[in-house]
């Protein structure tokens, strides 16, 4: 009988189910994609459901059960610090400890009661004679299956290193907090993981940039890329930001020369509060005020940002000169939320600290099911890990030698290591050579069951059998200016949309960014888009010599693909900087002349190359904006009904669900209330 494990997340933010099967990451999936609200947090129902059915068996063929962190110690974490702030906080503590006597403190009550939920809900779905066949779970053998609590911290690292093609690596976790961690070094080696170093909790990378999030008045959890893309804005040379990286350093927060930091409590709410920051004394300290959700953008808060950014910076970039000098690696494996910092990982990029690089794109909490199933089976079972090391080729490129990891002790441990520092070239690898098949680990759909759905719903549509026809048919209407919904294959796995479930345009169009952000995206007008390149011609525009197929890397453009910024640009005001035009790709060239980057390749994703090879074929151009298919606050879409109503919903053009075309303009307007019975026939 095969090992097959499910993990499991949930109960903070982003709730996720992965299937990891003989140690292949089989399918993954969060459920905000099913239930439609934004980070969800509640238990993954359909997302377990959903990752077993790709996965083709029943809970009572799972070996294990892994939940990615430990509840008892997070319990007592928050005692503590109650106890330690006391008298404060006594209203987050009558608020909080309810949930927990009740019902947190029974996790692994709570999680059998609502497997045997789902155990039922499969056994309707799959007795359907409409759907396949699958023998019912047995509820009393599951109640008998392993569940594991691996900390939170280390579910980070294992889904950073386990799902990486390094057979040893230096790992970087760095998040808001865990149980009591907020920040690990550790190492990893075939298949065991040493925990070097640990930063504590009130001290937080994390909730550092969260408590700057919110006052710029960005959701917190939610809005931290919002202050990271607002960040460029900032005048980086004006005496406003310069006093504002100052303070962040002589009053928030003592950073010391390994990356640890303190930060001074009596600035930050969040360890009994119900908000992140003592507001009154952030005034006092910057002279501004919170800015409130939706109030106006200035430029002092894009001043702030850029301190905020640059110090984040700072920290990050020392977090990986010690995880260099106590592990002597060439590889660096990153994970946990403020990993898709992807700024600072450019930075890390620029360093040459690491010969090799690998992100985890799912580096949240979402991730945690993921690590927490590949802890289960790589550390509790002890199985041997299989790795492809990397071998650059005369050309730089890497290419694939199978070779057998060594069988490690399957121990977590705990040490100080030795330190011996040393600097090399930095390169990352294909994203062939991972086992993330580039994180396109969800659901995907047919063209019979698209088909379905749109007959149903009287949908006008035509189509095309010949991929190659679709490829061309759809980057004529990108290159006619279009905006278009690309909906095909497998639904991405973690924050970014990689092809699978975007929104597709020409980023030569100047005027596409607006066009995008405020009648597509409906979100705010300073906001970037990300460009999608093909691998092979990435250097035209870009300083880049490696694949980035996460779109985690922000890089600069090459000096020689920029346009020179008219002499008044610094007196422009915030959103005139924006329209000024700085490339031949302004849609996607950020005001500091950076673009977070996704590089494709044929191997990675064959549709989404084709598309991108015909586009290149008719301009010349070998770029085009690649943004998530969703609008402000609603998740990325999963199935072809939600692809479709947010298309009706938005001013996009048309929408190619597999190879189905369908244009705004021959369909039937759609009323509120129809949009309310597609979502109860769903």
């Amino acid at each position: 009988m095969k090992e097959a494990i499910l993990g499991i997340s949930a109960y903070y933010h982003d709730s996720a189910a992965c299937i990891v099967v003989e140690g292949e990451i089989i399918a993954a999936a969060q459920e905000e994609r099913f239930s439609r609200k934004k980070n969800d947090s509640s238990f993954p129902h359909k997302s377990i459901e959903s990752v077993l059915q790709i996965a083709g068996i029943n809970l009572n063929d799972l070996s294990a059960i892994a939940f990615y962190e430990k509840p008892y110690i997070k319990f007592e974490r928050l005692l503590e610090t109650y106890h330690a702030f006391a008298p404060k906080g006594l209203k987050s503590y009558l608020e909080a400890m309810p949930v927990w006597i009740k019902e947190k403190l029974f996790m692994k009550k709570m999680i059998r009661e609502e497997l045997k939920k789902i155990d039922e809900n499969m056994y309707q779905y799959f007795n359907n004679p409409l759907n396949p066949p699958l023998i019912r779970g047995n509820s009393d053998k599951v109640k008998n299956i392993p569940l594991l609590f691996p900390e939170h911290h280390l579910s980070h690292a294992a889904s950073a290193f386990f799902p990486s093609p390094f057979d040893e690596a230096a790992i970087l976790t760095v998040d808001g907090v865990g149980e009591w961690a907020t920040s690990t070094i550790c190492h990893g080696k075939d298949n065991s993981i040493e925990i070097l170093n640990e930063l504590e909790f009130p001290h937080s990378i994390g909730l550092l940039y969260s408590a700057f999030t919110y006052y710029c008045g960005f959701k917190v959890n939610d809005g931290e890329y919002k202050l990271m893309g607002l960040a460029p804005y900032g005048e980086q040379n004006s005496q406003q930001t310069k006093k504002f990286i100052d303070l962040i350093y002589s009053e928030l927060v003592d950073i010391r020369d390994d990356g640890s930091i303190l930060l001074n409590m009596k600035y930050f709410d969040f360890a009994t509060g119900l908000t992140m920051t003592n507001n009154k004394k952030w005034e006092k300290l910057f002279g501004i005020s919170r800015r409130l959700p939706e109030g106006a953008l200035t430029q002092e808060y894009a001043n702030l940002a850029y301190a905020n950014q640059k110090v984040t910076e700072d920290i990050l970039l020392r977090l990986a000169k010690t995880a260099k000098e106590l592990t002597s690696s060439k590889n660096l494996a990153l994970a946990g939320g403020v990993a898709l910092n992807s700024v600072a990982n450019g930075l890390i990029y620029k360093s040459g600290l690491f010969d090799k690089i690998w992100i985890q794109p799912a580096a949240g909490d979402a991730g945690g099911a993921l690590g927490a199933a590949l802890a289960a089976y790589f550390i509790y079972f002890e199985k041997a890990r299989v790795t492809h090391p990397l071998i650059p080729s005369q050309e730089g490129k890497f290419f694939n030698i199978y070779k057998e990891g060594n069988v490690g002790n399957g121990k977590v441990e705990r040490g100080n290591g030795n330190v011996d520092s040393h600097n090399s070239q930095f390169t990352i690898h294909n994203s062939q050579l991972d086992k993330m098949k580039v994180s396109l680990l969800g659901p995907s759909y047919s063209n019979d069951e698209i088909k379905k759905m749109l007959d149903y719903y009287g949908v006008t549509y035509h189509y095309i059998n010949n991929n190659e026809e679709l490829f061309s048919k759809a980057s004529s209407l990108i290159v006619d200016g279009t905006v278009l919904g690309w909906f095909r294959g497998r639904m991405e796995y973690g924050p970014r949309a990689l092809g699978n479930r975007s929104i597709l345009a020409d980023a030569r169009n100047s005027e596409m960014q607006q066009k995008l952000n405020l009648k597509i995206k409906y979100r705010e007008g300073f906001r970037p888009f990300a460009p999608a390149v093909l691998e092979e011609e990435t250097q035209k525009y870009f300083a880049l010599d490696v694949p980035s197929p996460y779109m985690l890397l922000v890089i600069p453009l090459k000096e020689s693909a920029r346009y020179p910024l008219p002499k008044n640009f610094d007196s422009l005001g915030l959103m005139e900087k924006l329209y000024i035009k700085r490339s031949e790709i302004p849609a996607v060239t950020h005001l500091d002349y950076s673009a977070r980057i996704q590089t494709v390749s044929r191997e990675d994703n064959p549709d989404f190359y084709g598309l991108l090879s015909a586009f290149r074929d008719k301009t010349g151009c070998p770029v085009i904006i690649n943004t998530s298919f969703n609008v402000r606050g609603e998740p990325i879409v999963c199935s072809p009904l939600d692809a479709y109503k947010c298309f009706m919903k938005t001013e996009m053009d048309c929408l190619a669900l597999e190879n189905y075309l369908i244009f705004k303009s021959e369909q039937k307007l759609i009323d509120d209330e129809m949009f309310g019975r597609m979502s109860d026939t769903k």
